[in-house]
């Protein structure tokens, strides 16, 4: 995935990227993984006078973002797109004692598909997806995986399906909890990063999509 001068790059998803930006600043990059990444860029490719967005909106499901995915995405015109979303789509479940249906995640793909054939058909947008994720404290959080899991099988196929780049940031979040303490990353809910686990997510990003590649 090649970066090129005056690419705009836009990150979007749920509270994990929003991380506190000021949604009346369309340029605010909030305090999490998108700003670690822009100002690696920024610093490192000051030539490239790149425009770096986040439209991440702290709750959203799936479908929410499929909602404004024209406003927030489409119209923009994006050259670079990286999308973190579903975690939420598990969280309201759990939340409502629910078991994730055969129906539910057919929606799911559905609606994933969406994201990207629009966006494969409207713009020339290179992807980036990022799987979601949760790592296993509190304890409860072992319970997520059967509801999470196969949104992840979907999140790979898609990346599959469209030729995206693909973050395994389930697998990645988990090795190092396993390697640092899982609240070293996660805090005490298991999905939420820690300033370690922002720098863990922009750290994979920046090894996937930068520095395997030479520009």
């Amino acid at each position: 995935m090649k970066i090129d001068n005056n690419d705009t790059l836009l990150f979007i998803g749920d509270s994990i990227t929003d991380a506190g930006r000021d949604r009346m600043d369309g340029k605010s990059l909030g305090q999490g993984f998108p700003l670690l990444i822009a100002s690696y860029l920024q610093t490192h490719f000051p030539e490239k006078r790149l425009t770096i967005l986040n439209r991440g909106v702290g709750g959203d499901r799936l479908s929410d973002v499929k909602s404004r995915w024209e406003e927030d995405c489409l119209i923009i015109n994006p050259d670079i797109v990286t999308l973190l979303i579903g975690i939420n789509d598990t969280w309201s479940n759990v939340d409502a004692d629910k078991k994730v249906t055969d129906s539910e995640l057919v929606e799911f793909e559905s609606n994933y598909r969406f994201l990207l054939k629009s966006l494969h058909q409207r713009t020339d947008a290179r992807v980036v997806l990022m799987e979601p994720y949760v790592l296993p404290f509190p304890k409860d959080r072992v319970d997520w995986r059967a509801d999470l899991d196969p949104r992840i099988q979907i999140v790979r196929k898609m990346a599959r399906d469209y030729q995206t780049e693909l973050i395994p940031l389930d697998g990645l979040m988990n090795a190092e909890g396993i390697r640092n303490g899982f609240s070293y990353y996660t805090g005490d809910d298991g999905v939420h990063p820690t300033v370690a686990g922002h720098g863990l997510i922009a750290q994979s990003w920046i090894e996937n999509v930068v520095k395997k590649r030479t520009y």
